[in-house]
Parts: C-alpha cells; sequence; structure tokens
C-alpha cells in the first residue's frame, strides 16, 4: 500500500484538518488537497511515456487521508485507462481490472468480438453482394419492360384513335381495337407478375441471409447485456461502515443497470481503496489535464465535480459512514423575503438571488416560484415564464393569470424578449465585441453539462461586448439570441467560444462563491397595456 499512500510534507502539519469530508458534487479544494493536487502535477509532468495521452486530455484525482499512525498523506487516481493500463505504481488500482487479459470481461469480450467478425463477414460476403447486384438489376429490368411496353401501348392508342375516324370503320374493327387494348392491358399485368415472382424469390435469399446475421445480431445483444450484468457484479465498493455492494446493487434502488464506464472514475477508485486499506479520508478534488475533449467544456488544471449519471449512485453508498459537507446546491435558501423589481395585476418581475432554483428541483422544494405562490395566492395559470440556472441571479418574469403567461411565452418564441446579461469571466477577452454561434445539446452522461455538437446540437447564438479589462478578468455584456441551457455557460468557457469560463462555474470552470452571472435588464411589450417596458437590476459583483 504504501507506494500508493505517499506521504505530505511538513507544511502540511500546519494546516487546519477539513472538519468535514468533500462534498463530490460541490465543493472547493481544501488546501491539503492543493497540496496533494500539486505533487501531483509535478509526477505527472515526468510522465513522458504518457505525455501525449495526458495532453490529450485526462480526468485526475487526489483524496487526502490519515493512515492507522495517524500520517497525512494522499492518494492518487485517474480515470479509465492510462498508457494502455490501468495498474501503475503510483495511482490506486481499479476497483476492477477490465484489462485483465484471463479476466472475465476480456474472456466474454473474446466471445462478443467473434461474433462481430462473423457478422462483418456475412454483410460483406461476396453472395450477399452477388444478391444484391441481382435484386438491383432484376428491378431495373422490370421498369425497362414495363416502361417499354407502355411506350407501345401509348403508340398502338394513338393508332386506334386515328383508325376510329375514319368513315368506314366497322364494328369488326372496332372490336378488333377493343381486343388489341384488352390484350395489352392484360400482358402488362403479366409482365408485372413475372418480374414480381422473381423479385420475390430474391428477396427471399437475401431475407434468408439476412436472417443468419439478424440471429447474430440478436445473440450478440444478449451476450454483451449478460457480460456488463456479470462484470458490474465484480465492481465491488465499500462504504466507511465497512459495507460491501457490487454496482448492480447499488443502481438497483434506481431501475437501472449501471451506465457504461460506471466505476472506473477517479472518485469511486479513491474511496474504494482508502476503505480496503484503513485509511480515514479528509477531503478529495478532481482536476482536468490536458485539452479539452472535442464538444466538451474542460479546461487545464481546473477542478471539476463528479460526474451524476455514473457516479452519483456509487459515491452516496460509498459516502455513508462518513461526515460529509452538505451540497449548498441542495439546501434551501436563508430568508424568505422577495426581491420584487415590479408588480401589477398581471405579472411580477423579480431579482433571483444566485444559489435559488427558479422551479422546484427533484431534491429541493424551496424555490423562487414556492416561495412567489406563498406570496401571491391569487396568481393562477402556468405562472413561469422563464427560468434561470440556480446559480445564475437577475431577473425573472412571473405571470399572474392564463392569458398574460400565454402572450410572454409568445414573445419568448418569437424572440422579441430582449434580455442583457453580465458576466465576469476568468481570463482576458481579446475582441472588444462579437457573436458565439456553437450548437448546444445535454451531455447525457453527464448532466446537467451540456456540451457543443455541430451535428445534433441546437442552435444557440450569443452576442457580447467587452465592458472591462482588469486583474486578468474581463467584465461582459451577454445578449443571447436563444434560450438554450448553460448557454451563456458553455460559450464563455468552450475554446471555441471565449475561451475564458465564468468565474464560479463548479461546471465549466472553477468553483467559487458563487457563479458571477447576472440577468440585469429585460425589455418585452407589457401583454395589458401593449407597451414597451424595460426593466434593470445591477449586479452585486
Amino acid at each position: 500500500m504504501m507506494s500508493k499512500f505517499h506521504l505530505l510534507g511538513n507544511d502540511a502539519a500546519l494546516l487546519e484538518l477539513p472538519q468535514q469530508f468533500t462534498c463530490p458534487f460541490c465543493y472547493e479544494p481544501h488546501p491539503l488537497a492543493l497540496m496533494a493536487v500539486e505533487q501531483v502535477q509535478r509526477y505527472v509532468a515526468t510522465r513522458a511515456d504518457c505525455a501525449v495521452e495526458l495532453g490529450a486530455g485526462k480526468m485526475l484525482g487526489v483524496l487526502v487521508a490519515q493512515d492507522g499512525e495517524g500520517r497525512l498523506g494522499f492518494l492518487a487516481a485517474f480515470s479509465g485507462n492510462l498508457a494502455g493500463k490501468v495498474h501503475h505504481d503510483y495511482f490506486v488500482p481499479p476497483v476492477y481490472d477490465l484489462l485483465d487479459p484471463q479476466g472475465e470481461f476480456k474472456q466474454g469480450e473474446a466471445q462478443i468480438t467473434a461474433i462481430n467478425h462473423e457478422v462483418e463477414r456475412l454483410e460483406s460476403s461476396p453472395e450477399l453482394a452477388r444478391l444484391q447486384q441481382h435484386l438491383t438489376d432484376a428491378m431495373r429490368k422490370k421498369a425497362d419492360e414495363i416502361d417499354n411496353f407502355k411506350e407501345m401501348m401509348a403508340h398502338h392508342k394513338r393508332e386506334r384513335d386515328e383508325r376510329r375516324k375514319a368513315a368506314d370503320f366497322s364494328p369488326e374493327e372496332q372490336e378488333a381495337l377493343l381486343n388489341q387494348s384488352r390484350f395489352e392491358k392484360a400482358e402488362l399485368k403479366r409482365i408485372r407478375q413475372r418480374h414480381e415472382v422473381e423479385l420475390t424469390e430474391i428477396s427471399d435469399e437475401m431475407g434468408a441471409f439476412q436472417r443468419r446475421i439478424d440471429i447474430l445480431k440478436v445473440r450478440r445483444k444478449a451476450m454483451s447485456e449478460a457480460l456488463q450484468e456479470r462484470i458490474f457484479r465484480l465492481f465491488i465498493v465499500a462504504n466507511a461502515r465497512g459495507e460491501r455492494r457490487d454496482l448492480v446493487e447499488v443502481f438497483r434502488p434506481l431501475g437501472t443497470l449501471p451506465p457504461a464506464g460506471a466505476g472506473e472514475c477517479c472518485a469511486p477508485r479513491l474511496l474504494n481503496y482508502a476503505f480496503v486499506n484503513g485509511l480515514h479520508p479528509l477531503c478529495m478534488a478532481e482536476f482536468w489535464w490536458g485539452e479539452s475533449p472535442v464538444g466538451e467544456v474542460r479546461h487545464h488544471g481546473h477542478f471539476y465535480p463528479a460526474c451524476r449519471s455514473k457516479c452519483k449512485p456509487i459515491l452516496d453508498f460509498m459516502l455513508q459512514g462518513l461526515d460529509v459537507e452538505e451540497n449548498r446546491l441542495g439546501q434551501p435558501m436563508e430568508g424568505t423575503d422577495l426581491d420584487v423589481v415590479y408588480d401589477d395585476q398581471w405579472l411580477t418581475v423579480i431579482n433571483k438571488p444566485s444559489g435559488m432554483l427558479t422551479v422546484p428541483g427533484k431534491l429541493l422544494e424551496d424555490s423562487l416560484l414556492t416561495r412567489y405562490q406563498d406570496a401571491h395566492p391569487e396568481a393562477s395559470g402556468p405562472i413561469v415564464v422563464h427560468r434561470l440556472d440556480q446559480e445564475t441571479s437577475g431577473l425573472v418574469i412571473f405571470a399572474k393569470d392564463k392569458a398574460t403567461h400565454k402572450a410572454l411565452q409568445q414573445q419568448f418564441e418569437n424572440h422579441t424578449i430582449e434580455k442583457h446579461y453580465i458576466a465576469l469571466l476568468q481570463g482576458i477577452v481579446q475582441q472588444d465585441k462579437g457573436v458565439i454561434d456553437l450548437p448546444i445539446r445535454p451531455d447525457v452522461e453527464d448532466r446537467p453539462r451540456q456540451r457543443v455538437d455541430n451535428e445534433n446540437g441546437k442552435p444557440a447564438v450569443t452576442r457580447y461586448h467587452v465592458l472591462e479589462r482588469k486583474d486578468g478578468m474581463t467584465r461582459v455584456l451577454f445578449e443571447p439570441q436563444t434560450g438554450r441551457t448553460h448557454q451563456l455557460r458553455v460559450h464563455a468557457s468552450h475554446p471555441m467560444g471565449l475561451n475564458c469560463p465564468i468565474v464560479g462555474d463548479r461546471l465549466y470552470g472553477n468553483a467559487g462563491s458563487r457563479l458571477m452571472l447576472h440577468a440585469q435588464s429585460i425589455k418585452f411589450i407589457h401583454p395589458a397595456s401593449g407597451q414597451t417596458v424595460t426593466f434593470e437590476c445591477a449586479p452585486d459583483f
């Protein structure tokens, strides 16, 4: 174990120990964690064998702990694998080694790979190609013969029409022309039927061939699902109470199997190693090293919370028995007074504080809406016209009746409502103004994060204007032209955007006392008066 537990220097003894363990979903790194991170970063910089891979981007983590003798030290981990391996002297081992050639995963993977090769062989076989070409030729032959026959029928019809104009046209001739028409129509039907028989025979041959492929694919899917469950049974994690569960058990209350990659992130590896080896966890932190992945927003050296889809159920179990900091994003805010900027019989404009939900969440009932409903029992209908992120402060409109709500919603849909945000960015934005056009979609593996996706993302456009550059930061005025989730946060942080995250952005930058983003002004047509109204409220940063 000692090669994994790295002692901190004498300076660590001068620091106060954390009173509670880190909440992995919302935290600012403790000084002890920062000290450990600095050592890990120095070590990583010496790994020439992994320089390219690390430079391309990797999540790393540290866990500061005390051993049985009370000595302070830390564990280090990386997500996934590194240099094609999961075992490295400096880092803790995985919860389960997926790369073990004799292990369950590799053995099962080899069987699935064999089926993949058979599917590929059948799909690219000359026999299937011959049948596909035969079908294409038969369809072309059918179309050509029918077209030619129809052209002949049209020619004969024109001749019959001319013949019927003759004065000496006899009943016998009339009957002969009708018989010609009847015969050709019947012959066209016979041509179609003959070709349909041939096409059916070819299709049946192809169907039999395709069924062989489909059977293999069904078998592959069943084997893959069974293997996935068997593997997650081998991912056994511990908690501070000494309890142990496999990941299938951990995710069972959610009614689903663990998602791909569950258990391979830094936090579960660090905690599991600490519990199994009798270490007492004090604090932890995860940080990004290297370039940002395509579409995602990750900045070199920045700290990030644990992902929710893969890690939250696991960490909720593993942290049982530890005194963990409260997730301040899941706690009601103190005070009940609403900061009302404007109010009349139709609508209310409120200055929402940072940290308060606009509407109730899954885990937190307290919100701007619930407090508004308590203060305005006369309000009816949908009420909520638009929303701000929990961590964003600023102006929100609430409607008091259904008609007002509908009219305001229509203005949002027509993009006639003007909104301006003030943000303080970490870094210097070089251009004084510009337009950011980066499509956005949810990151389904790490909600609520969003990611840039030029193929599947929804259009997201933001105008910006630099107000001030000072002390390595930039104050910016944002004017969003669309209203995507986390649009301003992603556009500010992304390398193809401003590449300067908003100060205090725990998801796309570095956590802080608050997110420095504020909805400063909003301009719209009042549904009752028809007059254009503008409301403003300056930020407190």
